[in-house]
């Protein structure tokens, strides 16, 4: 090209406004603005960054927003409504393969019946009487059912473990049961025996002499019991060694269950749960026992109006729940309900965002077992406490008796501790009586392959209480953890380092952490032997209890009024408030147990239970153990009061 035409051309890009620039460069100096034609990689870098970092900020924040849904639209895109001409709901009819971890669950309440002695105006007469049984799997969700139930204390509740006196009606206590076989009702009279009639020998004159002997001395231990043949099992032996002046003991009726790695502030899941209708059901009333509160079984029944208007579930229908968690609760609410009537689909209703059920589209298909199941999402699995409650109100028990089964166990068992898919709780009671009340019979508590029961017995004194099958009540001598909320467990019973001054030695209690005025306890009936400033241990109370058991308690932030030395205290009585006082780190009650000064580990140590049964009742307690067992096998009568 010519000069010439590279002047034209140079002229005519000046006409269409280019002009002549320096190139591109990366010289631009490190975190400046670039200046005319200046490149900075680094504050392109930046920029880029900027961007990202704020797009993943608003997608967290929209994320936690919607409590993880990872799908969001409206109430009619989500629950679109597939109807044909017969306004009924379709079903795809391709089916799914189910890969969610379930398990089968127990739902059962029966009648079932025997005829009992009673002594009436000096006859004896036999006659049929009902018994209400429940067999079921604790529940595995906590939903609107047990949202209101009261704050876990163990104290309070051990305070209720008081034995009864015996009621009016001697029918419900220690009857003998006969079995099934009598129709009516039938009038016994004795006659005197023939002289000649000779009854066969069931134990031998020696036997009988040594039983007649201990009875007199004193009360059968279950040694002597079990050699006789009066009673079963020997329970278990504590085995105590003596080092160092320390006592050691093993554990006596402790659960061994796999440690659990939840927080206790783990998000609830979702979860699904699958029953079948054993017999004809209100719809309202299964509703209500799986966790759907009064307005939201109307606004359920309302939305049904269209595709499913009977009030009855038939025999072999199927529901579906899938639950989630309540923005406002911890606990599980209903957010899709679907009803089958055998294998087919009828209608769903599922929970917008505004709280309201509406029709929706049924569920993937699944094939319906025999049995109930139910989706187990460990995040939901809930405090053996709570679950004994939600178990309870599923079958309309009233609190007072929920209360008193609680009780029965919470000396030996950690109630704050989460169950394992599959534990299961019995219960035998009377049938309702005129006013709709019924008398606690029996109580089995299976939880991790370990079986605990409990059975209504009133002794010869007239005194009513429950016995396990030792004769032995639950309750025991002393209580464990004896604070408010039973405390956190923060330092052992042992050899260990000293927080303060640093050197080895033997921790003579446990530590139980706690805020700042928690109520302290006796753990026993006790006379107060010290209640006093004990320089290193701060406020400090010290009781004794009979059979040269102490307990101290030290780090008070005040010791309650009216604790004084000399004066007495009986168990759950309060004697002070947790503190930091003495040396300490922290707020916390450092608790000790002394058996005839010597110290021991209070959370592993044998503790004698607080009653046992006299010998002069252990052959009647034994009978009366085999005769509620038998109930407990018995075949239900026809009648089913309520399943699922």
């Amino acid at each position: 090209m010519s000069a010439a035409q590279q002047n034209r051309y140079a002229a005519m890009l000046r006409a269409s406004g280019y002009e002549d620039g320096a190139a591109l460069t990366l010289q631009s100096t490190d975190g400046d603005i670039p200046q005319g034609r200046e490149l900075s990689l680094s504050w392109l870098a930046g920029t880029i960054m900027t961007g990202l970092t704020s797009v993943v900020l608003m997608g967290a924040a929209l994320y936690v927003a919607f409590l993880g849904q990872d799908t969001f639209s409206t109430p009619y895109d989500a629950l679109q409504i597939a109807i044909n001409s017969n306004k009924q709901i379709t079903a795809p009819t391709i089916k799914t393969s189910r890969l969610i971890p379930v398990t089968q669950t127990r739902s059962e309440r029966e009648i079932i019946e025997a005829s009992i002695r009673v002594d009436d105006g000096g006859l004896s007469r036999i006659r049929k009487q009902p018994f209400d049984r429940i067999r079921a799997t604790l529940a595995t969700n906590a939903t609107s059912l047990s949202a209101d139930i009261p704050v876990y204390d163990p104290v309070a509740l051990l305070n209720r473990t008081r034995s009864q006196s015996a009621t009016e009606d001697e029918v419900l206590i220690s009857t003998n049961i006969y079995g099934a076989e009598v129709e009516g009702e039938i009038t016994v009279q004795t006659a005197s025996l023939p002289l000649d009639m000779v009854p066969a020998r069931s134990i031998s004159d020696q036997g009988a002499a040594e039983f007649v002997r201990l009875t007199l001395e004193r009360s059968f231990s279950p040694f002597e019991i079990s050699a006789l043949g009066y009673a079963a099992d020997v329970s278990s032996i504590v085995e105590l060694s003596s080092a160092d002046n320390v006592i050691t003991g093993i554990a006596e009726n402790v659960t061994i269950m796999p440690k659990t790695t939840l927080a206790g502030d783990q998000v609830l899941g979702r979860s699904e749960r699958i029953l079948t209708v054993r017999a004809a059901t209100s719809l309202a009333d299964m509703l209500a026992r799986n966790g759907f509160t009064p307005a939201m079984v109307e606004d359920v029944l309302g939305a049904l109006r269209s595709a499913y208007p009977h009030p009855m579930l038939p025999e072999g229908a199927h529901l579906r729940i899938l639950f989630g968690p309540d923005r406002a609760q911890q606990n599980l609410i209903p957010y899709r309900t679907s009803i089958y009537l055998g294998d087919n689909h009828t209608a769903t209703v599922a929970l917008t965002d505004n709280g309201r059920f509406v029709l929706g589209q049924p569920p993937a298909p699944i094939d319906f077992q025999d049995e109930d199941i139910e989706e187990i999402n460990v995040n939901n699995l809930p405090t053996i406490y709570r679950s004994i409650w939600e178990t309870a109100r599923k079958y309309n028990l009233d609190d007072q008796t929920v209360d008193r089964i609680i009780s029965l166990y919470a000396y030996d068992l950690d109630l704050t501790k989460r169950i394992s898919a599959g534990d299961s709780i019995e219960i035998l009671q009377t049938a309702p009586d005129d006013n709709g009340d019924q008398e606690l019979l029996f109580v089995s508590l299976s939880l991790n392959g370990t079986t605990r029961e409990f059975f209504r017995y009133q002794a010869e004194d007239g005194e009513v209480d429950f016995f396990d099958p030792n004769g032995e009540t639950g309750k025991r001598f002393l209580i464990r953890r004896p604070l408010e909320g039973g405390g956190t467990l923060r330092s052992r019973f042992g050899m260990r380092v000293h927080p303060i001054f640093k050197t080895r030695k033997l921790h003579s209690g446990v530590d139980l952490a706690a805020p700042r005025g928690t109520p302290i306890y006796a753990s026993g009936d006790a006379i107060v032997k010290r209640a006093q400033w004990v320089s290193g241990y701060g406020r400090f109370v010290e009781l004794q209890h009979a059979n040269g058991y102490t307990t101290r308690y030290a780090h008070m932030n005040r010791i309650a009024d009216g604790i004084a030395a000399g004066g007495t205290v009986r168990q759950g009585q309060i004697i002070g408030y947790v503190g930091t006082t003495g040396n300490s780190t922290g707020n916390h009650l450092h608790f000790e147990v002394r058996i005839n000064n010597n110290p021991v580990d209070p959370l592993s140590i044998q503790l004698p239970r607080a009653k046992s049964l006299p010998a002069r009742d252990q052959i009647q307690f034994a009978q009366a153990v085999d005769q509620i067992r038998g109930l407990m096998e018995r075949d239900a009568a026809p009648v089913t009061i309520a399943s699922n």
